[in-house]
């Protein structure tokens, strides 16, 4: 094969030759995982059937859009301009979710399949928002990796929000099951009072 044409060698990535050039790689990645996350979740939300479901999604939005402008930070702490790399790994992951979406289910399966999807994004943020921490660690970048904690943080608990959800879905998913078809299912028992709450404080 013969060598790279002259025009071709402005499309070729840059060379990484420091840690720290690895670091704000990794944030660029990161960058436009969460940009496309912010398109992607109201879509989510809305194909949810499960309130407690739309408003965590919901939540998680807010959180997400607050966790693009900690990574704006953190370039500022690297005199870098935020700049976005394009995240193939999340584009996957979204177009599963899109999937899910598109499918014909019965309640709450969209429900469990949408969590499903969702959680794979969480597993792939906490993952790659511990590695990035890791680097800024090593660079005494104290500052930008306190930002990646909180965020990776932040996914953590989404994660386990979503692991609550699902659990109450499950006893849904295993009674329509066994329902036969155009039969209602029953409406699932309200959640319990937040702790420390009791029922009676609660009627004042």
């Amino acid at each position: 094969m013969g060598s790279p044409k002259e025009g071709d060698k402005s499309k070729m990535p840059a060379t990484i030759s420091t840690l720290e050039e690895l670091l704000i790689d990794q944030m660029q990645d990161l960058y436009d995982a969460e940009k496309q996350l912010v398109k992607a979740l109201p879509k989510m939300a809305k194909a949810a059937t499960s309130e407690e479901l739309q408003q965590a999604i919901r939540d998680h939005l807010e959180e997400t859009t607050n966790q693009v402008a900690r990574l704006e930070q953190a370039f500022e702490h690297l005199q870098k301009q935020p700049k976005a790399k394009p995240c193939k790994a999340m584009r996957g992951l979204i177009e599963e979710g899109s999937e899910v979406i598109e499918e014909d289910a019965r309640e709450p399966f969209t429900d469990l399949g949408l969590i499903a999807a969702a959680q794979r994004v969480e597993h792939y943020e906490i993952s790659a928002y511990g590695t990035a921490k890791a680097m800024a660690e090593q660079l005494g970048q104290d500052e930008i990796a306190a930002l990646l904690e909180e965020t990776q943080e932040e996914e953590k608990a989404a994660d386990s929000k979503l692991s609550d959800i699902a659990e109450g879905l499950y006893a849904d998913a295993k009674n329509a099951g066994s329902m036969g078809e155009g039969e209602e299912r029953p409406a699932r028992k309200p959640m319990s009072s937040p702790r420390g709450t009791s029922a009676r404080a609660q009627k004042g």
